[in-house]
């Protein structure tokens, strides 16, 4: 053994050069550097649950998704009784043809309305919401003039009308899917 070194050996681990304290100190912060990332998983995997399902939600204020009966405003007014009384939704082409067609809607409520809107969104596709506010006419009647968005992708779009006061939907109120098609009429 003369002329080696205490390294060589230590190298094919006959004598450890190490104090027996280190070594089981770096095996220990091993073993925390392991519990550590595992326990980050976990906590990474539950956020991701619990946020995504957060973000699954729509937050636009359509009715919930049900099946409820259409009516094609264009061919001829749409009626209900709720507990509060008779409604009734009617929609008229007043200016051009086809998607630059300018429209009137009108609704009559059994009851006053606060920051009444009409929203519009796309029922054969999605292109996004567009308010429109209803004005007060005569008692419980009101009112809107408005121009569909263009589609680009094809002549015809179903679009559904959703009555809304302020930012709640009046859903409950509104048994029927109110709906017309831009287009050549």
């Amino acid at each position: 053994m003369s002329g080696a070194g205490l390294e060589i050996f230590a190298l094919i681990q006959i004598v450890s050069i190490m104090p027996l304290w280190y070594l089981h100190g770096f095996q220990r912060a091993v073993c925390m550097l392991r519990a550590i990332v595992f326990i980050g998983l976990i906590l990474g995997l539950i956020s991701v649950v619990v946020f995504s399902t957060g973000l699954l939600k729509t937050t636009d204020n359509a009715a919930p998704v049900r099946d409820q009966p259409v009516c094609d405003l264009l061919a001829g007014p749409c009626e209900w009784r709720t507990e509060a009384g008779l409604w009734k939704v009617g929609l008229q082409v007043m200016v051009g043809e086809g998607q630059g067609a300018q429209y009137q809607l009108t609704v009559h409520a059994p009851t006053v309305q606060e920051r009444f809107l009409a929203v519009l969104r796309g029922e054969s596709m999605y292109m996004g919401e567009y308010p429109v506010p209803l004005r007060q006419g005569q008692k419980g009647q009101y009112s809107a003039n408005f121009t569909a968005p263009l589609c680009t992708t094809g002549a015809e779009m179903v679009w559904r009308v959703d009555l809304q006061q302020g930012q709640n939907t009046l859903s409950e109120a509104v048994p029927l899917k109110l709906v017309f098609q831009s287009g050549n009429h």
